[in-house]
């Protein structure tokens, strides 16, 4: 049995996808969503990262449907603020990959609200990213959410 690839990812023109994280499995996660023609906001904390982003997606795909919207997991004010933004330009929305992390901070570290860093951004956050656009994805199409975790254990330190 051949192994499943990109290729594979069906027509998404249509649908609409926010995918969180500039980089690494973010990226590619937008990449492969782009190459399928879906419509996909890339949200992260650098707009530096976010433009790189989306300068490589289109260099790829020249005619993506790709643009970048802030958005620090780290800070509750700017996931409600996000989903306040994604609220009034849209009506839908079909997919939600919570994907972006921080990993191992070399020293404690915590979010604005007193979260430990790594619970708060990639658990608590990712949470509270789901509730604030549960309404877009309530209508969007066969409304996805996906949750990207990692093999290696989180440690929440002292």
């Amino acid at each position: 049995m051949p192994e499943w690839t990109i290729k594979d990812i069906p027509s998404q023109l249509g649908r609409s996808a926010v995918v969180t994280g500039t980089g690494g499995i973010g990226f590619e996660d937008a990449l492969a969503l782009a190459r399928a023609r879906c419509e996909i906001i890339i949200a992260g904390r650098s707009l530096e990262k976010g433009a790189s982003a989306i300068a490589r997606i289109r260099t790829a795909f020249p005619d993506a449907k790709v643009r970048f919207e802030e958005l620090d997991l780290a800070s509750p004010r700017s996931v409600k603020d996000f989903g306040a933004r994604m609220r009034a330009q849209r009506s839908s929305l079909d997919m939600l990959i919570n994907n972006a992390a921080v990993m191992a901070p070399p020293m404690r570290k915590v979010t604005s609200d007193g979260f430990e860093l790594q619970l708060g951004t990639n658990y608590l956050s990712h949470f509270a990213l789901t509730a604030e656009l549960l309404p877009l994805l309530r209508n969007g199409k066969e409304s996805r959410v996906i949750n990207v975790s990692s093999l290696v254990p989180t440690f929440l330190g002292t």
